[in-house]
C-alpha cells in the first residue's frame, strides 16, 4: 500500500490532551536532527485552528495547526497531505469539511460518515502514499482515544490509518487523566 522503505509511526492516544501533538512534534525533531527525512501526518483531524500550506495541485489549502507545527520540527515544507481531511465544527453537530485543503461544503456527522468518509479514505491514503514515497518516516498522529468504539469501523485517523499505513503504534496516556483513584 504505501512505499515499503518508508516506515510509519501512529502516536495513538488513550482520550483527547494525552500528548499526542507534542510527542509527534518532538519525534519529528528528534528524527530531523539525525538525519532523517521526516513528515508529520493526521488522516483526520477536528479542529477549528488552521493553518495555510501548500495543496498537491500547487495551490494553497488549510491544515490543523499541530500538523504546521509538526512540519516546522521535522523542518519541512507545510503541505496539505500533512492533514487531508479536516473538519471544522461549526455548530448543531455540523462541520465544515476539507479535503486536501479545499473545502468541500459543510454536512452533519451522520451526512459525512454516509455519504462522503468513502471520498475522505481515499484523499487520506493517497496523501500517506506520496508523503511515504518522499520521506523515509511518517509519523502519523491519532485523534482521541484509540479505543473509540462507536468508531471501529470508520476511525480515519486511528485504526484505519494504522491498517492502510501499516504502521507501529505508540499510545501517549496522560497519568493524570488515565487511572483510576477509586
Amino acid at each position: 500500500m504505501t512505499d515499503p522503505d518508508a516506515e510509519t509511526v501512529l502516536i495513538a492516544g488513550t482520550a483527547s490532551h494525552a500528548g499526542k501533538s507534542t510527542l509527534a512534534a518532538g519525534l519529528c525533531r528528534h528524527l530531523a536532527r539525525n538525519g532523517v527525512s521526516v513528515a508529520p501526518y493526521k488522516a483526520q483531524n477536528m479542529s477549528n485552528n488552521a493553518r495555510v500550506a501548500l495543496a498537491p495541485d500547487g495551490e494553497w489549502g488549510e491544515i490543523g495547526v499541530s500538523q504546521h507545527v509538526q512540519a516546522r520540527a521535522a523542518r519541512v515544507p507545510a503541505t496539505t497531505d500533512m492533514n487531508p481531511v479536516l473538519l471544522k465544527p461549526r455548530g448543531d453537530g455540523e462541520s465544515q469539511l476539507i479535503v486536501d485543503g479545499e473545502a468541500v461544503g459543510h454536512y452533519a456527522a451522520g451526512e459525512y460518515y454516509e455519504s462522503h468518509w468513502e471520498a475522505a479514505r481515499e484523499a487520506a491514503v493517497a496523501a500517506h502514499r506520496r508523503l511515504a514515497a518522499d520521506h523515509d518516516v511518517v509519523v502519523a498522529e491519532g485523534a482521541g482515544s484509540i479505543a473509540e468504539i462507536n468508531l471501529h469501523d470508520r476511525d480515519l485517523a486511528n485504526v484505519e490509518c494504522a491498517r492502510f499505513a501499516d504502521a507501529r503504534i505508540v499510545i501517549a496516556v496522560d497519568i493524570e487523566r488515565d487511572h483510576d483513584s477509586g
